[in-house]
C-alpha cells in the first residue's frame, strides 16, 4: 500500500523532506506540492502535481495525508484542516503558535477517536539520542541526576527574534528531555547575557532531575548539539558524529555542520519512514504526538510570559488525557 503524500511549504526544510520522500521512504509517494512561490513547488515536487492553495491539496482525494513544512504560523491551521478530513498529517514543529490552538487541535483529534497527527521533533529517531533513551530506560547508570544540554547555531537566522530563543530552540530540549525521562517539567530559571544570546536554562522535572541547556544562536563556528545524563553510576553522553579529520599547519581540526538538516539527516529520515509505517499499519511509533506538541508549546509560551516576571517560573501543566497514554 504506496500512501500519497502531499507536502504543504518547499523552503530548506521542505526540499528536503520532498527529497526524502521521493528517495528515502520505501511505501510513500510525493503525490503533491504546495508552496507560495510557485518555482520552489515546482523544484520540489520534480513533476508532481503542485497546488497553489493548501487547503486545496488537503482535501484532494488524490492525497492520502499531509507533510506540514510551512511557515510556524500556518501549522495550526493546516493541521486543523487535516484532521477535519481525516488525513495523517506530520507537521513539523511547533504544533501552533500558541497552547490555545495547540489544545484545540489536541480537543479535536480526541473527537475524532484516532490518532492522526505526529508533530516534527525528530530528535527522537536520532541514533545518538537513542542512544541515550536506551541506557536510561535499562537503567545501566542507575538513577539520572541531571542532565546537561548544548544548542548551539553558527548564526541566528535573520527572522529569528525576539524570543523564538526559546520558541523556536529551546522547544527541541524541552521534548527530547521529557522523551529522555518519561517525566515532565517543573520549575524553570532562565540566566542570560546583556545582550539577551546565550542563554542558560536551568529546570527541575517532577522527580526532581536537574537539566540544565545552553542555548546560544551565534556560537559563530557550526551547528552543535550535545547532551549527557549523569546518573548514580555513570555518565552516558551523545557520541561525536562522524566527522572529516584535518591535519594541517601544526594543527588537528574536525568540521562541524552548518546547519541542523546535515546533522539530523538520518533522524528525518527515519521519522518519516516511522510515520509512512503507522499509517499503514495503524501501530503507534516513538514519535511526538499533539499532546506532545501541546506540552512544548505550552512550557514554552509560560516561560515567554513569566521570564521578565519571575526568576524561579513554576510551570501549570494539566494531567495527560488517556488517549494519549
Amino acid at each position: 500500500m504506496s500512501i500519497a503524500v502531499g507536502l504543504v511549504g518547499a523552503g530548506v526544510m521542505g526540499s528536503e523532506h520532498a527529497r526524502i520522500l521521493r528517495e528515502d521512504t520505501p511505501g510513500a509517494k510525493l503525490a503533491g506540492v504546495c508552496d507560495a512561490d510557485p518555482q520552489k513547488a515546482d523544484a520540489a515536487a520534480c513533476g508532481s502535481l503542485t497546488y497553489s492553495d493548501p487547503l486545496e491539496m488537503i482535501r484532494s482525494n488524490n492525497i492520502d495525508a499531509v507533510l506540514i513544512a510551512s511557515p510556524d504560523s500556518t501549522h495550526a491551521e493546516l493541521v486543523m484542516a487535516c484532521l477535519e478530513v481525516g488525513k495523517p498529517v506530520l507537521c513539523e514543529k511547533p504544533l501552533a503558535m500558541t497552547a490555545q490552538q495547540a489544545l484545540a487541535i489536541v480537543e479535536l483529534e480526541m473527537s475524532k477517536s484516532r490518532r492522526l497527527v505526529q508533530v516534527g521533533y525528530m530528535r527522537r529517531f536520532d541514533p545518538a539520542y537513542q542512544m541515550l533513551k536506551h541506557s536510561f530506560d535499562s537503567g545501566e547508570i542507575g538513577q539520572p541526576l541531571i542532565v546537561h544540554n548544548i544548542h548551539r547555531n553558527p548564526v541566528a537566522p535573520e527572522w529569528m527574534t525576539g524570543s523564538m530563543s526559546i520558541s523556536n530552540a529551546f522547544v527541541h530540549e524541552i521534548d527530547i528531555t521529557r522523551w529522555l525521562l518519561n517525566t515532565e517539567l517543573s520549575t524553570i530559571r532562565i540566566t542570560t547575557t546583556r545582550k539577551g544570546d546565550p542563554l542558560v536554562i536551568e529546570a527541575c522535572t517532577n522527580g526532581g532531575v536537574i537539566i540544565t541547556t545552553e542555548v546560544n544562536m551565534n556560537c559563530q563556528y557550526g551547528y552543535h548539539v550535545h547532551a549527557e545524563i549523569v546518573g548514580e553510576q555513570g555518565v552516558v553522553s551523545l557520541s561525536s558524529m562522524p566527522s572529516k579529520v584535518i591535519h594541517k599547519a601544526g594543527q588537528r581540526a574536525l568540521s562541524y555542520p552548518s546547519y541542523w538538516v546535515s546533522r539530523f539527516l538520518e533522524a528525518y529520515k527515519e521519522q518519516t519512514k516511522a510515520w509512512i509505517k503507522t499509517i499503514q499499519t495503524g501501530k503507534p511509533n516513538a514519535g511526538a504526538n499533539a499532546w506532545d506538541g501541546y506540552i512544548t508549546t505550552a512550557v514554552a509560551e509560560q516561560i515567554i510570559a513569566d521570564n521578565n516576571v519571575s526568576p524561579l517560573i513554576h510551570l501549570s501543566l494539566p494531567t495527560c488525557p488517556s488517549f494519549y497514554s
